[in-house]
């Protein structure tokens, strides 16, 4: 990598995530017997406690609904979601996690915990409780003109 400090503030983000999303997902596959990718794990973070259709889980990813669906067929094979009719109206379909899902899911939040506990040791807790705060922040950025 060359010197990140160099990167300007959205690149310096993108590398971050990047990194974290890579180490999260080979730390997953290292220790599961079933792969899951960044972006099955993103949907999953979506659909965790709830039922929520097809179409709005595209929009709250930002990604096609032929995409969704092609994810979401995916992750069915794999046991991670199931798919259901809505009650009152058959043309829609909801996705859950399964009972696998859950357990994933769960598995994967203490992961990122272990990871987050990392960083902590690298940049103290206060660091971390202060970067997360930030983030958290409401940027107001789409209520800004370009």
């Amino acid at each position: 990598m060359s010197d990140i400090r160099r990167l300007d503030l959205i690149d310096l983000l993108g590398e971050r995530h990047f990194q974290l999303r890579r180490l999260a997902e080979e730390r997953w596959n290292k220790r599961g017997d079933l792969p899951i990718s960044n972006s099955e794990w993103f949907l999953m973070a979506r659909i965790d406690g709830g039922e929520p259709t097809i179409a709005e889980v595209s929009r709250q990813v930002d990604i096609t609904r032929q995409a969704t669906h092609k994810l979401i067929r995916k992750m069915s094979e794999k046991g991670l979601v199931e798919v259901a009719d809505d009650e009152r109206n058959k043309k829609v379909k909801r996705v859950r996690l399964t009972e696998l899902g859950h357990e994933c899911y769960r598995k994967n939040e203490r992961l990122k915990l272990e990871l987050e506990e990392k960083i902590a040791e690298a940049i103290g807790p206060d660091s971390v409780a202060a970067l997360k705060e930030i983030l958290a922040v409401d940027w107001e950025l789409k209520n800004r003109e370009p």
